[in-house]
């Protein structure tokens, strides 16, 4: 299903191939040969995303951009089923295997590999021919590549990145955080109302 929003329309190279049950919507530009797979979402929330040649978007992935982070990934790029890259930068020839977590800001370098259920977090960069392991987590500029069960580790680094600051404009000690950023947040999404369905 594609979709109009905020006057954008998606844009699909004739080569490429769209899932009947995929949902493109807003200001998207898909490149020629690409593979849109079942239940895969792309929906550009103010910001533009561009998808190369050849990149394979599978199974229920999703793929959103946001005004202040727009997505761009690289050729021959392959974003594995359940996966997600929010505002994010995906160079050439990178493999986002099952699960995978991309964040607002991010960066990955070409020829990189994240695996299974690994996580590259808001702002971090990964330099090229990177490999993250299986569920671990890639945080920061320059880069930490932590297993999981180091949490004060990640935490000391993800905190510095300010994930509510960097996405949603309201500081972490603000007391209300969760009601400000919902209410904030929903008036936003909200704008999918005027959504128009060209298929």
């Amino acid at each position: 299903m594609k979709f109009e929003h905020l006057g954008a329309k998606p844009r699909i190279h004739r080569d490429a191939v769209v899932s009947p049950t995929a949902v493109i919507s807003g200001d998207v530009e898909i490149g020629a040969d690409c593979q849109i797979l079942h239940g895969a979402v792309i929906t550009a929330e103010g910001g533009p995303i561009t998808l190369g040649e050849n990149v394979i978007v599978m199974e229920n992935a999703l793929i959103r951009a946001s005004s202040t982070n727009p997505v761009h990934i690289g050729d021959h790029t392959l974003v594995g089923p359940m996966a997600s890259v929010s505002g994010a930068t995906i160079g050439d020839e990178v493999f986002l295997a099952t699960g995978t977590r991309i964040f607002n800001g991010a960066r990955i370098g070409e020829r990189s590999e994240v695996r299974i259920n690994a996580v590259v977090h808001l702002r971090s960069v990964l330099p090229p021919q990177s490999v993250v392991p299986i569920g671990w987590v890639a945080v920061g500029d320059p880069v930490q590549i932590l297993p999981p069960e180091r949490h004060e580790e990640i935490w000391a680094a993800q905190k510095e990145l300010d994930f509510p600051g960097y996405v949603f404009g309201i500081d972490r000690e603000t007391p209300d955080l969760m009601v400000q950023l919902t209410e904030r947040y929903g008036r936003s999404l909200a704008r999918h109302e005027r959504d128009v369905q060209l298929d």
